[in-house]
């Protein structure tokens, strides 16, 4: 799977998603501490997005419990789809599929936070439900918009 995550990374995922270009390390790397946080119910849960008929892996998606602004009880939601996957609704559906996930463990809001550049990114989070809220600036000086969805009221 390592090397499927590299050949369908571009510049989109590695500057957005990743902070970087990928190496197999890294993603070996990540895949181990994906199932340890899965082991010991940790704050990150990530999931692979798949599609189609034979289940092709598509991208990422990930719930992070714990994070820089976060606050209690807030679940931040990231995600990312392989450029032949775009724009078929896949990133939109996993969005909703993770925060009806996040409100079943009784997490009360999630948070997607944006580069303003990103505007896919923006408009996935407004079409599962989460609404502008607040710009912030995160330690490395990125500037982030952040969209909320309150998922005490059905998660869809």
């Amino acid at each position: 799977m390592w090397r499927h995550t590299l050949t369908g990374e571009d510049e989109l995922l590695a500057r957005y998603l990743n902070g970087g270009p990928g190496t197999r390390e890294g993603v070996e790397a990540y895949f181990r501490h994906c199932r340890e946080q899965w082991a010991i119910a940790g704050p990150l849960r990530a999931f692979g997005i798949r599609a189609g008929a034979d289940k092709t892996l598509a991208g990422t998606i990930d719930l992070r419990f714990e994070g820089e602004g976060l606050t209690s009880g807030q679940v931040n939601v990231a995600y990312g789809l392989y450029p032949s996957w775009r724009g078929h609704g896949l990133a939109t559906r996993a969005v909703v599929l993770v925060s009806q996930y996040a409100a079943s463990e009784s997490w009360q809001e999630a948070v997607i936070q944006v580069n303003p550049d990103n505007s896919a990114s923006a408009a996935v989070a407004q079409r599962a439900g989460f609404a502008p809220s607040k710009q912030t600036q995160s330690q490395d000086g990125t500037r982030l918009d952040w969209y909320v969805r309150d998922l005490r009221i059905d998660p869809q």
